[in-house]
């Protein structure tokens, strides 16, 4: 099988998804075009010899609803003749492009290829792509009487089935801050960064402004919880509420993208791959729960590359809330140092299409950094899902 590369991976800085964020005057469309113009100015590569771009974008609505790869593409000034492609998988849309273009390039149909990610949360809101519409149906409804319920609701159903408790949650929410905090105060992640230039303006965004130094447990003790409602507490009457807007992933606005090449390629254009996709998965579970794919998406991409846990020198798993990471970890005896080292999006927050690419990028620099041979990431999606994904240097 041909190999697929990492020839670079960048991501834009994390702004905070509401009026007057950091790059909330900036359209995603723009956004991603900037992203996409660095990755190729760092690279050196001829834009026209890119095959495809594939992007992940979740609320596909308003101002992300043109084929926003497309737009974005046509935005940074590129060649015409280069399609793109827009792709939603919920909170794995990135990832699930990482995929899908490694894939291509497996299978001679890419030599050289981009893989993307892009939301803007503070301009197109999470949910508003349902224009108030039923998702569901009366089939799936009638299925998981009396219905399924939000992530939010999810998590604390995991909190609940894992035994994770209030506690727990909110210390591992300090943790992602503060690993975050020590990494942006060592430069760490400069290397990944792109700055952003804000239209109109001019102001240049080159730091995650999602972070929040001196985050502890004792000060978020306090917090409410975000998702008890008087008519689901009587549904989930042995709930105790524990899943706060700290210990949750922040609305974010983002972008990320991965130069994806073959061996030949590779060669043609001098370039050094600093990485390979060494296997992937994607696997559904539970829907009711949710957000325990990962577990699932781990133990069989595992099994099917012949890897260990234990070889993995980086894990990341999306910090979509905490008790996602925690139940993962306790269920797979996973060690805690190795996860999410940098933070999470707890800290770095979690701009959903831009997710998967965005773990990635943090991942291989932290690799690099560090000397890890193996990676593994893994993202919890909507409706039960997951993808993981084994990055290898050698």
């Amino acid at each position: 099988m041909n190999p697929a590369f990492v020839i670079d991976a960048v991501r834009s800085p994390m702004g905070r998804a509401r009026p007057g964020g950091a790059l909330a005057d900036v359209h995603p469309v723009e956004l991603l075009a900037q992203v996409i113009s660095a990755l190729i100015e760092r690279t050196s590569v001829d834009p026209g010899e890119v095959e495809d771009l594939l992007v992940g974008c979740v609320t596909q609505s308003a101002e992300q609803s043109g084929n926003i790869g497309r737009m974005a593409w046509l935005a940074a000034g590129l060649p015409e003749h280069v399609p793109a492609v827009t792709i939603e998988r919920k909170c794995g849309s990135g990832q699930q492009a990482l995929q899908f273009a490694a894939q291509g390039v497996m299978a001679h149909s890419y030599d050289i290829v981009i893989a993307a990610g892009v939301e803007s949360m503070s301009r197109v809101p999470i949910g508003s792509n349902r224009q108030g519409a039923d998702i569901y149906g009366s089939s799936v409804t009638e299925r998981y009487a009396p219905g399924l319920v939000s992530q939010g609701v999810a998590a604390e159903l995991v909190a609940q089935r894992w035994g994770i408790g209030r506690d727990r949650l909110d210390e591992f929410a300090a943790r992602s801050h503060e690993l975050a905090h020590a990494a942006d105060s060592a430069g760490a992640f400069k290397r990944e960064i792109v700055p952003i230039t804000v239209p109109g303006n001019g102001t240049v965004v080159n730091r995650d402004e999602t972070i929040r130094p001196g985050t502890t447990a004792d000060k978020i003790g306090a917090l409410a919880p975000a998702f008890r409602t008087d008519e689901l507490a009587a549904r989930f009457s042995d709930l105790d509420w524990r899943v706060t807007a700290a210990s949750s992933s922040q609305l974010t606005d983002g972008a990320s993208a991965v130069l994806i090449a073959s061996e030949r390629a590779a060669q043609r254009m001098g370039w050094q791959p600093r990485a390979r996709f060494h296997g992937f998965h994607a696997c559904g579970d539970d829907p009711l729960l949710m957000l325990t794919a990962p577990i699932a998406a781990t133990r069989t991409l595992l099994a099917r590359t012949g890897l260990g846990l234990d070889e993995m020198d980086h894990v990341e798993v999306n910090e979509a809330f905490a008790s996602v990471p925690l139940a993962w970890a306790d269920e797979l005896n996973a060690d805690i140092d190795r996860l999410n080292p940098r933070g999470g999006a707890i800290a770095l927050g979690h701009p959903l299409g831009a997710t998967g690419c965005r773990l990635l990028t943090t991942m291989l620099h932290a690799m690099e950094d560090n000397g890890g041979r193996y990676g593994l990431q893994t993202v919890c999606e909507a409706g039960g899902m997951a993808n993981a994904l084994v990055l290898q240097r050698d």
